[in-house]
């Protein structure tokens, strides 16, 4: 029988504080999607620790007794250990050493053994059992639902035992794992040292700051000159970058664009390569691809209709990752039309999308026009279908799975752009019919007709495409 030789996945706890205002269903839905990230992470949740709170714990996020259940479980002391030595004159060193050499008092009360439990130290851990050895592995890893300051990361590191993360630092490390393109890991390297600069802290290992007035930095200090040095290279090269998909998208602006925003796994990869036949990376996990991807719509159509997909969204999303994806999401305010796509079998699909519009309407965009994509109808029943229609009648509802479905949303995205088109006469002198390509590539010509002046056509297309091509013509 072969045995399986796979390394076993680190074991994660998730914590998480429902503060007033936010509801048992939103604590859960916060939970299931922490739980997902941890996933994609490559860790498993093995346990939950939940609280009501009217504000997270100064020091500690969870209140006392919270925090020795969590440090249960991952073998902590449950208290946080001060990094302070203790300090004893040469008078009291001379008297413990005495005490130490005197013999112990056989006769004492047993019940003294209760009060020297009480006078024990709290951060004293019990001596492991042989059942706890043969128990299954402690957690190694403390997941927060919540982004955490330098000080707090630490106080729960001393009293966890554990690994500790905020859900800030999981998305930040999903988004460094996933980045594939050079733009998108310089955007990601920006977002994780921004991150990592505030919650660097000294070593105990002899890279402190030396003895002596005006002696020099402390290593931490140099660490953080360098994440500034890094940052601001980074940020020139990305600057450099931008630039040249300015020009890109400059250069699309007269032509017909689609944009699939939404939360991430909502399914925008699946219609992507449905709608245009690419081979962008479809997965079953967040943030499954960063890049935005531009491809033509296939079949193609007359004039071309392009469509991009973003980078997803998602609850809490860390804002210097928004910043650093700032180029992306202008792809999403320069399109024509916006199709917000919702995981419609979610049943917290209204706050994704509400997540999604306010993204958008920080940038701007929300001004595009935008239908809204009902996806992964495959997985409701027909009484949710209609119930779902009825509360939003002008949504599309389809599965990125169905040839059909597609096949109808096509024919949406077709009907939005002909709504908009005009008919126009095009002259092209005899002199520049080498450049006739240019008509069919921005418009739909009807007829075509030549006299003594060249080619007459008559076209259909965009206002601002058609009085382009009418000037390029005179000129």
């Amino acid at each position: 029988m072969a045995i399986s030789t796979l390394p076993e996945r680190p074991r994660a706890v998730l914590v998480g504080v429902q503060l007033p205002g936010v509801s048992d269903e939103e604590h859960a839905a916060d939970f299931a999607e922490l739980r997902r990230l941890v996933h994609t992470l490559g860790y498993d949740s093995v346990a939950t620790i939940s609280q009501k709170r009217e504000r997270l714990a100064t020091g500690t996020v969870l209140g006392t007794g919270k925090l020795k259940e969590l440090a249960a479980l991952t073998g902590g002391p449950g208290v946080i250990a001060s990094g302070a030595q203790d300090r004893t004159s040469k008078a009291r060193e001379k008297w413990e050493a005495a005490a130490e050499t005197e013999p112990e008092d056989t006769d004492a009360d047993t019940d003294g053994d209760e009060d020297a439990d009480d006078l024990e130290s709290e951060d004293a851990v019990p001596p492991p059992s042989e059942e706890d050895d043969k128990a299954e592995p402690r957690p190694t890893v403390v997941v927060v639902d919540h982004e955490l300051s330098p000080g707090q990361l630490r106080n729960l590191e001393k009293a966890t035992g554990a690994m500790v993360l905020d859900r800030a630092g999981v998305i930040v490390d999903i988004f460094h794992r996933h980045a594939k393109s050079h733009e998108a890991r310089m955007q990601v390297e920006i977002a994780r040292l921004n991150y990592l600069a505030p919650r660097l802290r000294e070593s105990s290992g002899g890279r402190e700051r030396q003895q002596g007035r005006g002696s020099g930095d402390s290593a931490v200090e140099l660490d953080r000159r360098k994440i500034r040095d890094r940052l601001a290279e980074l940020r020139e090269g990305l600057a450099a970058i931008q630039k040249d998909q300015d020009h890109r998208r400059y250069a699309r602006r007269d032509q017909l664009r689609v944009a699939l925003v939404g939360y991430t796994n909502a399914g925008k990869s699946s219609l992507m390569r449905a709608l245009t036949g690419s081979t962008v990376l479809v997965a079953d996990q967040l943030f499954a691809t960063l890049d935005t991807t531009v491809r033509a719509m296939q079949p193609e159509t007359r004039p071309r209709i392009l469509v991009s997909d973003t980078v997803g969204f998602i609850q809490k999303l860390p804002h210097d990752l928004v910043a650093s994806f700032r180029s992306t999401l202008d792809e999403a305010l320069e399109a024509s039309l916006l199709l917000y796509v919702v995981d419609a079998s979610d049943p917290t699909w209204a706050a994704q999308l509400e997540v999604t519009r306010t993204v958008l309407r920080d940038i701007g965009a929300d001004a595009v026009p935008s239908k809204l994509l009902l996806n992964k109808a495959d997985r409701l029943d027909a009484a949710a279908k209609e119930a779902l229609l009825a509360k939003h009648p002008d949504a599309i509802m389809l599965s990125a799975h169905q040839p059909d479905d597609v096949t109808m949303l096509r024919k949406h995205i077709i009907a939005f752009f002909e709504a908009s088109m005009v008919e126009a006469d095009l002259v092209i002198p005899y002199a520049r019919q080498g450049r006739i390509s240019e008509v069919y590539e921005h418009t739909t010509v009807v007829s075509q007709a030549y006299d003594e002046t060249g080619s007459r056509l008559r076209v259909r297309g965009l206002p601002g495409a058609i009085a382009k091509l009418t000037q390029s013509f005179q000129e």
